[in-house]
């Protein structure tokens, strides 16, 4: 597993590759990234940290883009549905997918006092159940995995405390 977002990385070119991988994927498939979704998958990618709709929206809104809820719930709802984002359901906040177009069973690691993010490498699954569901003929949804605990930077603050 690793945690792209917490090890050194060009974060420039690792967005510019994921809206990149998002542009193609949303064309593959017919589906339209309009400005206001664009601008919300470049916000959530950007912030490396779980968002509520309400923070989305405070971004959006200060750039124009809309300062009523359902700008935002609308463009999360298509960015959940499309692949590009994932609803982290611990903290009803959303985050935007680092794997686009991917077939992946995400696992999010969460830093407790900074409210960071990490979308961790897992190998993909139809659920954590395994097909343990078929036989009882109870269809399950891919599940998200969550963990909570301190990011490196904040570890290293408070071992200094």
């Amino acid at each position: 597993m690793s945690a792209i977002e917490f090890r050194d990385h060009d974060h420039a070119a690792c967005m510019r590759s994921t809206m990149q991988a998002a542009e193609a994927q949303c064309t593959a498939r017919g589906l339209r990234l309009t400005p206001v979704r664009r601008r919300a998958l470049e916000i959530l990618l950007a912030e490396h940290r779980a968002l509520g709709a309400y923070d989305l929206l405070a971004h959006l809104s200060a750039e124009g883009l809309g300062a009523q809820p359902p700008v935002a719930y609308r463009a999360l709802d298509f960015l959940v549905k499309a692949g590009l984002a994932h609803k982290i359901e611990a903290l009803n906040a959303y985050v935007g997918c680092v794997h686009p177009g991917e077939d992946h069973a995400p696992a999010f690691l969460i830093w407790r006092s900074c409210r960071s993010v990490a979308e961790a490498e897992t190998p993909p699954t139809k659920s954590r159940l395994g097909d343990a569901d078929r036989p009882a003929g109870f269809p399950t949804a891919p599940s998200l995995l969550d963990a909570a605990g301190l990011c490196p930077p904040c570890h290293a603050s408070s071992a200094q405390d």
